[in-house]
């Protein structure tokens, strides 16, 4: 069997990449939707819950779609290698695409009760399973056609289209919310009620040009002269996880690239958008616009790290972009609260937050079941941190005797929260509403802003923080797909890749946002989260840097 043939880039390989990347960039486009949307999702189907189980649960229903991704690479994976890797194409985008645009018409839980965010949850466990047999086909699909040499180009071209996927829901995200009424306040009213279907609805129209594309698509070259000559193999999965050799490998793609890469990856985009919009209260629209800039500057990097590795290796470039992660995150998200919302910066300066409360009454508030009047956790040390948590504060918690009333101490002030295990329901709400009322106004007057403020955000210095962050992303996912084909032989290329690549990116990274938000409400510091993403960065720099080899030079045909 022959490799693809050396030389320059020919008018076919332009068609391989440009169909494989345009096709692949709608379906992220689908994918990153939820994502973008998740506050707006979370008040239409889980409006059953409080303001902060909204939040979390669109988080958990994101992360669902992410979770079945191994899955979806398994079944996927399996038919791409015993049928091809075209088929497959069709079958993942058709998948994709038809589940984003129920998206748009379904109905919400006030219509529909909890029927609405089943249904909802079900659709991103298609759109996952999908999603998990379309990056290993697109990657294996354009390195078997590219030249010796330069797979790392070729295939960082398929690199670029989660970002892409991400900034074009962005862009008609924004387009949608502008166009609603020449009244911005109107207009983002129109978009909360509905015009947060538009963009789901417009996933129909990229479908179909999707599909016409990948119609124009012929079987891989590798992979065809591989079945003519009877080489294919028919038990995928057992060859690539039954058989040691090749599950090690397999181990070490999952521990040593893909689970640090995911979680830079997550953190750069994901991370970063809802930390500005969540945490440090910058107007949405506002974010948007400032994360799809530094997309847009940081995208070609892609490209450039992928071209860099054809010459210096893959490994070095992902391992430094690990290193780089874990070193900067805390400073860089830092100085994000420095430049988007100084004032909440110099807040927690001159007026630290603590809650001086029994630890018996602070617990870990994850509501399944909760109740808009009463929440199912009311001891005086909940009643306060959570009252911190909705208005973004950061807090330390400090041990008081048991049985004492939790205190929440501004600066040199403190407030007295209350014991609400012994009150019925209106009583609760009653003075909930005054605790949070008596809060509120002492967090303000200690300089804590409800929002940032528009003027005093530094927006170029917040496009630089936003910009480094995509550059790490583009130094670990520009190099990984090459990479991760090179690991393993084409018989079972398509599936051993595919698994390894999902749960990192999958469960990994797509857990992200819902365990990094998590710690932080448990830990009360704002900046608690970046733990996670840091520890396994660390994680796969080390087992990276000492176990995996290096893969630039391997002949795909072999």
């Amino acid at each position: 069997m022959q490799s693809p043939p050396s030389g320059s880039l020919t008018s076919q390989h332009r068609t391989v990449i440009f169909a494989s990347s345009l096709g692949t960039v709608f379906e992220w486009y689908d994918f990153y939707l939820y994502g973008s949307l998740a506050a707006i999702i979370g008040k239409q189907f889980f409006s059953g819950l409080n303001e902060t189980s909204q939040f979390i649960f669109a988080l958990l229903a994101f992360a669902a779609g992410f979770a079945v991704r191994p899955f979806g690479a398994l079944v996927f994976g399996r038919i791409g290698d015993i049928v091809g890797r075209k088929y497959t194409f069709l079958v993942t985008i058709l998948f994709m695409g038809i589940s984003t645009f129920v998206v748009g018409l379904l109905p919400t839980y006030e219509k529909w009760g909890m029927a609405a965010p089943v249904i909802l949850i079900l659709l991103r466990l298609l759109q996952g399973l999908a999603l998990g047999g379309e990056y290993g086909g697109a990657a294996t699909y354009v390195a078997e056609h590219a030249p010796q040499g330069k797979r790392g180009a070729y295939t960082s071209w398929i690199q670029t289209t989660a970002t892409l996927g991400l900034f074009l829901s962005l862009i008609v995200i924004l387009v949608v919310r502008n166009m609603l009424d020449s009244d911005p306040k109107v207009s983002e009213q129109k978009f909360q009620e509905w015009g947060w279907r538009i963009p789901f609805l417009v996933s129909l129209l990229l479908l179909i040009i999707s599909v016409f594309i990948r119609l124009k698509l012929h079987e891989s070259p590798v992979f065809a002269e591989m079945k003519a000559q009877g080489k294919g193999s028919k038990s995928p999965l057992k060859e690539s996880f039954g058989e040691w050799s090749n599950l090690k490998i397999v181990i070490l793609a999952l521990l040593g690239l893909t689970a640090g890469q995911a979680v830079v990856w997550y953190t750069g985009q994901f991370y970063a958008l809802y930390f500005l919009t969540q945490t440090l209260k910058v107007l949405p629209a506002t974010a948007n616009i400032l994360i799809a800039i530094s997309l847009l500057i940081g995208t070609p990097f892609f490209v450039i790290f992928g071209v860099l590795s054809d010459k210096i290796g893959r490994k070095p470039i992902i391992m430094l972009g690990c290193l780089l992660a874990v070193l900067t995150y805390f400073p860089v998200f830092k100085a994000l609260t420095h430049y988007a919302n100084p004032a909440l910066e110099e807040a927690q300066q001159k007026a630290p937050v603590v809650v001086i409360a029994d630890p018996a009454t602070h617990h870990f508030q994850f509501e399944l079941f909760a109740n808009p009047n009463r929440p199912n956790f009311t001891d005086s040390g909940d009643v306060a941190t959570a009252a911190l948590a909705r208005a973004s504060v950061s807090y330390k918690i400090e041990p008081a005797p048991a049985g004492t009333v939790a205190k929440v101490k501004i600066g040199d002030k403190e407030i007295e929260s209350f014991n609400g295990t012994v009150l019925n329901n209106a009583d609760f709400k009653k003075k909930n509403a005054e605790f949070n009322a008596t809060l509120g106004a002492a967090i303000k007057a200690a300089g804590y802003p409800s929002a940032a403020d528009p003027d005093k955000i530094n927006k170029p210095m917040v496009v630089a923080l936003l910009t480094y962050l995509v550059l790490l992303v583009t130094m670990v996912y520009g190099p990984i797909a090459a990479m991760l084909v090179e690991m393993f032989p084409t018989r079972i290329r398509y599936t051993s890749m595919s698994l390894p690549y999902h749960i990192g990116n999958g469960w990994f990274g797509g857990f992200l946002p819902t365990i990094s938000f998590a710690l932080v409400a448990a830990n009360g510091n704002i900046y608690y989260g970046l733990w996670y993403p840091i520890v396994i960065a660390a994680m796969t720099l080390v087992i990276g840097t000492l176990f995996v080899k290096e893969t630039k030079d391997v002949d795909l045909a072999s």
